[in-house]
């Protein structure tokens, strides 16, 4: 069967799903600044969709063009045809649900004013305001012929093209960065008479109502025009193999070369002159395998994430109070709980607090002797990393593996790697050719004359500030078996040449895949002997091809198999004799979807496992990731039940067809569900039954 209809491609299916987060600002269920923020989570997906997947694709046309390869450079310069069909029509949906946003904000007494909109009062408050706040940031690029404007422009900024007009003279051109680093831009002006309505004016506007101070006494003209643009460049990077480099030396230089990559989208407003969209083509060297089109009047609306909340606390979501864990609480020492049972956290839901308890308590405990964990991504004043600090002045020995090449955050690990260094911490960056993904925390204890090793195993970052926003699992066991196979994987990373083997652990590259592939297979053997079988799973991103193949064999076996799928899916359900038996949904709410958990049924014999890993070849081969099998038959219950759950979500589950259409789950007779209140509460019981 034709490719085509046996796998969706991966970057079409990741615009589907922005498009799910785009629906969410569309759902007038929600409240109107969750709405607008979402605008933002949209926007800032897109930023860096562009900034790597569009990119890729780019890439690896010119590779084909350059190979000679006309087929491969034909069937991917389509699909970057595709990409850009798709985000023009998502742009427009974009710009009409930002209009009704707008409006639904104003119903609430909140108005975001553009310049044409303000009053006498309000003109004169952002002229002061401007000159006397603003203005000292703002330092114009004159453009001339010589003027390297590629080079000059970064793509995480939004600015303003400038066309200073004289009469029956050719224009000159300027570009103003709007200084968002150094000021909100978002400014609530104060009100001169009703408190009740809110006026927000953004920085944008001020600027280009105050445009004439920027210029006067320095550039003649008659008449000047600017209008909002902004450019996604490029994210990947090269690493210069020179053998005198140290590994930190060439990731610094890397950063250096992605701020100089080649654009690959300009978005622009909608009203720029047709003399200046060409110039700026020109400026920053557009070819056709670019994305240059028109869009509203803001750009950069990443910003709007942390768009102010002005007005009254309904037009925020309730907040969910973090729940205490009992298998904690109930305990003087997080070692004490730890011992009595496996304890199962998960966030948001669950406090983050008891992990950093775990690593601060170890810090300090006269009993603990060693501590590893791995660092990928950390919160930007993150109290683990102080905690292990405390640890080695505590006299304890500390290995912290950095992963350096997490995507967007290197340059911040660069300096925390630094830190630990200085204080005595002993850092090391990992396998040059392997990225280190797993989230993998051991405290290794001496009690009664022996070492006992305390394990963590999570589906997300040792990160304070995600841990509010992303759901994820953590595993906290004394099971020395799976505790000591993780120290196995610390010695993995330092010791990559020698031999290694997991009985329990799913290890990336070494036998991830196919431990996961013998899990699949086993289920079709329970099922052709007469036994129950069935596979479930929740994962970010479904597109590794091998483990789909393996699912569609399951399924053309007979086996049901049901997906959770947040982010990308080259899998297609529903092909007659190919992916009849296999169900995918994918749930997009308040918080981000992130554990990745797989349930194999067959034989009576339930297998849960939680895991860092998606089902990408990236994850499979090209990381080391861990998996972890959940032991404990109440935890697994636990894990299941929330599963459950979400497959029953009638109000924020969309149905993963063959189109990615992106429809509802069909409600019918069943009543409204919401799977991530539904959770609270459930874990919320279940903690005041312990």
């Amino acid at each position: 069967m034709d490719n085509d209809v046996l796998y969706y491609p991966k970057e079409l299916s990741w615009l589907s799903f922005n498009e799910r987060v785009l629906q969410e600002a569309a759902d007038k269920n929600n409240p109107a600044i969750e709405r607008i923020r979402f605008l933002g989570i949209y926007s800032n997906n897109l930023d860096e969709f562009y900034r790597v997947r569009a990119a890729d694709v780019k890439r690896l046309i010119t590779i084909a063009q350059n190979d000679g390869n006309e087929e491969e450079a034909e069937r991917l310069t389509e699909l970057m045809a595709q990409i850009q069909k798709k985000v023009v029509q998502l742009s427009e949906k974009f710009d009409q649900i930002h209009k009704d946003v707008v409006k639904s904000l104003a119903r609430y007494n909140i108005h975001i004013l553009r310049k044409d909109d303000l009053d006498d009062y309000q003109k004169q408050w952002v002229r002061n305001f401007f000159i006397n706040k603003a203005l000292r940031h703002i330092a114009p690029i004159l453009i001339d012929k010589k003027t390297d404007l590629l080079s000059r422009l970064n793509g995480n900024s939004v600015y303003l093209y400038v066309a200073l007009r004289r009469k029956e003279r050719n224009p000159k051109f300027a570009v103003i960065q709007v200084p968002t680093s150094e000021m909100s831009r978002f400014m609530l002006i104060p009100p001169q008479k009703s408190r009740k309505k809110k006026s927000i004016v953004m920085l944008d506007d001020m600027i280009q109502l105050c445009i004439e101070d920027i210029f006067r006494g320095f550039v003649k003209f008659d008449e000047i025009e600017a209008f909002s643009f902004k450019m996604t460049r490029d994210a990947e990077y090269s690493i210069n193999e020179e053998i005198d480099e140290s590994f930190v030396e060439k990731m610094s230089e890397s950063m250096k070369q992605r701020l100089i990559a080649e654009p690959v989208r300009v978005i622009y407003d909608t009203d720029m002159p047709e003399d200046m969209q060409s110039d700026l083509r020109k400026r920053l060297k557009i070819t056709k395998l670019d994305t240059m089109h028109a869009a509203g009047h803001y750009r950069n609306f990443k910003d709007f994430i942390g768009f102010p909340n002005v007005g009254r606390d309904y037009l925020e979501h309730a907040p969910l109070p973090a729940i205490d864990s009992k298998a904690f609480s109930k305990y003087n020492t997080v070692f004490d709980a730890i011992t009595a049972r496996d304890i199962l956290l998960y966030y948001p839901y669950h406090r983050f607090l008891h992990f950093t308890e775990f690593v601060r308590q170890a810090a300090f405990d006269p009993n603990v002797k060693t501590i590893r964990i791995n660092i990928y991504r950390v919160a930007s004043n993150s109290r683990i990393i102080n905690s292990l600090i405390d640890a080695v002045d505590n006299g304890k020995k500390v290995t912290v593996v950095v992963e350096l090449r997490a995507r967007f955050d290197e340059e911040a690990n660069i300096e925390w790697s630094k830190r630990m260094t200085d204080a005595g911490i002993r850092v090391v960056l990992g396998v040059p050719t392997l990225k280190i993904h797993s989230k993998l925390c051991i405290v290794t204890r001496e009690e009664r004359g022996s070492l006992v090793n305390y394990a963590h195993f999570g589906t997300g970052n040792f990160n304070e500030k995600t841990a509010k926003i992303y759901t994820d699992y953590s595993l906290f066991t004394r099971n020395q078996e799976l505790a000591n196979e993780g120290v196995a994987v610390f010695d993995l990373i330092q010791y990559p040449y020698r031999r290694y083997k997991f009985q329990h652990l799913q290890i990336s590259p070494l036998n991830a895949r196919t431990k996961i592939q013998s899990l699949i297979r086993q289920e079709i053997q329970h099922l052709n002997q007469g036994q129950d079988a069935q596979i479930t799973f929740k994962i970010n991103n479904l597109v590794d091809k091998e483990l789909i193949d393996d699912l569609y064999r399951a399924s053309q076996a007979g086996v049901k198999i049901r997906g959770i799928v947040r982010g990308m899916c080259s899998l297609n359900p529903g092909i007659k004799g190919i992916s009849e038996n296999i169900e995918i949904i994918s749930i997009v709410d308040r918080f981000l979807e992130h554990p990745r958990v797989m349930i194999f049924e067959g034989g009576g014999e339930r297998k849960v496992y939680i895991s860092s890993a998606d089902w990408m070849t990236r994850n499979m081969d090209n990381r080391i990731e861990v998996g972890c099998p959940v032991y404990d038959k109440g935890l697994q219950q636990r894990i299941v039940d929330i599963m459950e759950l979400q497959f029953k979500d009638t109000l924020k589950a969309r149905v993963i067809d063959k189109d990615q259409s992106n429809k509802y789950v069909a409600r019918g007779n069943r009543k409204k569900l919401r799977s991530q209140i539904e959770i609270y509460d459930y874990l919320k019981k279940l903690e005041d039954t312990l």
